[in-house]
């Protein structure tokens, strides 16, 4: 009876084909970590997320946010999307490039003197050029709702980086920076075989008309959209390194990571209900909003069980990641509540996007991610990693309140302006 639902609901079917590619990377990346943790220690493993979340809060950029744009175009026009996925790989490489060069500039003045220049080389080319076309890769093929084919390439990356990381440590004791290269290698060569995927599969890329254009202020808009979250997920991880310790990073990181794990089920299903909310945005914020009221509870309710279930694991963390990260109990322990804060705020911010308001919802993460580095410049210096913890559950308490508020605002505003016009 449960597979017979499945099949008839292709948003079930869909979410359980985004829920596949989450969960399968739930294996593989816990090997991957564990391998990390166990042969870097808690002092190498921060050095090296040091460096991977300085480059994830300029990656948003490197599409430009056209990825979301060529989703919202496919959604409603399978016919754009040659036009569409030209325009996306050229400023995709554009901005790539442009933003390898300024992390390597902004390291020098972020990231502590000890963390080797061509490990964040190394990270940026992996990241900002190569994980970033991949990641279009995936979008391209969630524009169409071939959600089997974005769920292998979210697969892809993670299961040739262990492949690698495995050989390496056939061979010898890994540092940060041998890490750094065969991140490089293994990124792109799954990158190499997701351009494959969409040339064969959906067609090759055609580009006629101007690189940028009006478009490109809302893609703009996708962007700092995905980069505020970028902070609020990984900033303090970067500014641990600084204003602490690698080995404060290191256990937080460690702590957070498994955050990001339990919310794997709740961003399958973001994922998979995506285009819709661009397709109920045509009927505006009621629409979208209609569509968060279903959606929604199921969301929040896994969102307190995997909060619950955080909090009463911490203690094994030490047994598995080793002794190096005892502390990273007592972290997991402050941010088991993210999981269900994150749940309140992606619900309603989807809603403003597919209803067009991405501005707003941009401009509320701006604010409310400059709020965040703010906290963490002060709490930081005095609570360590207690202080990142601090700031991560205010900021996202805070979003979800006020976005909430922007959903609730625009739609008495749309409510206002239809009855004023009724009245006409």
């Amino acid at each position: 009876m449960f597979w017979a639902k499945i099949k008839k609901s292709e948003l079930s079917r869909d979410t359980l084909w985004m829920l596949i590619g989450y969960g399968a990377q739930l294996p593989i990346r816990a090997v991957y970590f564990i391998l990390i943790a166990r042969w870097l220690g808690a002092e190498g493993y921060g050095a090296f997320i040091g460096v991977t979340s300085l480059v994830s809060i300029l990656a948003p950029f490197a599409s430009m946010g056209f990825g979301n744009i060529l989703i919202k175009h496919v959604a409603r026009d399978r016919s754009e999307f040659s036009r569409y996925w030209g325009r996306t790989l050229l400023l995709t490489w554009f901005s790539g490039i442009v933003l390898t060069l300024a992390t390597v500039v902004l390291s020098h003045f972020i990231l502590p003197k000890s963390i080797p220049l061509m490990l964040v080389v190394t990270v940026s080319i992996a990241d900002l050029l190569f994980l970033s076309i991949l990641n279009v890769c995936a979008q391209a093929f969630q524009g169409v709702e071939r959600l089997s084919m974005t769920s292998f390439l979210l697969i892809l990356p993670n299961a040739t980086r262990l492949i690698a990381l495995v050989l390496l440590i056939l061979l010898k004791k890994p540092t940060p920076l041998d890490l750094g290269y065969l991140y490089l290698v293994s990124t792109g060569a799954a990158f190499m075989i997701g351009g494959y995927l969409v040339s064969r599969e959906l067609g090759k890329p055609v580009y006629n008309g101007r690189l940028f254009d009006g478009e490109v202020r809302e893609g703009l808009y996708f962007s700092v959209a995905l980069c505020s979250h970028s902070i609020f997920n990984d900033i303090d991880k970067t500014m641990l390194t600084r204003l602490a310790t690698l080995q404060a990073a290191g256990i937080y990181a460690a702590a957070y990571r498994l955050v990001d794990v339990a919310f794997i089920p709740v961003r399958s299903l973001i994922a998979a209900s995506y285009a819709r909310f661009f397709r109920s945005g045509e009927q505006g914020i009621r629409g979208t909003l209609g569509l968060v009221g279903k959606l929604i509870p199921y969301a929040a309710g896994y969102g307190l069980a995997s909060s619950l279930l955080l909090y009463i694991c911490a203690p094994l963390l030490p047994y598995v990641f080793g002794a190096d990260f005892k502390e990273a109990t007592v972290a997991l322990r402050w941010l088991s509540l993210l999981p269900f804060l994150k749940v309140l705020h992606y619900f309603p911010a989807n809603a403003l996007t597919g209803a067009g308001f991405q501005g707003l919802r941009s401009s509320l993460l701006v604010g409310t991610a400059l709020f965040n580095i703010c906290l963490n410049l002060w709490l930081i210096p005095i609570y360590s990693w207690k202080g990142s913890a601090w700031a991560s559950l205010i900021s996202d308490g805070l979003y979800a309140v006020i976005i909430w508020g922007a959903a609730v605002w625009k739609l008495r505003s749309c409510q206002s302006v239809a009855l004023a016009n009724q009245e006409k």
